[in-house]
């Protein structure tokens, strides 16, 4: 596991799903290409910065809403705000 002096292989930085097009997918399908890319381009650890959906107004969640990474298999690692956490993920 990785520990805060060492840094990730990939960072999702941003995640952000339009007004009109919430609640279709569209984040879990773009997070899920992400994903096949990295591991085509050889994986390792990927490193996400989402919040609680429940915690900001959609139109806030700039980096992803927490329940779609865990859906995708990453793990919270640390709070890094109020609402925010780093996870992580083996590709």
């Amino acid at each position: 596991e990785k520990g805060l002096g060492e840094l990730p292989d990939w960072r999702i930085a941003c995640c952000y799903v339009g007004k009109g097009h919430r609640r279709q997918g569209v984040a879990t399908a773009a997070l899920t290409g992400a994903l096949e890319l990295i591991a085509g381009l050889g994986g390792g650890t990927v490193e996400g910065y989402p919040e609680g959906a429940d915690s900001v107004p959609a139109g806030f969640l700039f980096n992803g809403a927490l329940s779609t990474y865990e859906r995708l298999g990453f793990t919270r690692d640390r709070m890094i705000g109020k609402h925010r956490w780093v996870v992580t993920r083996v590709v």
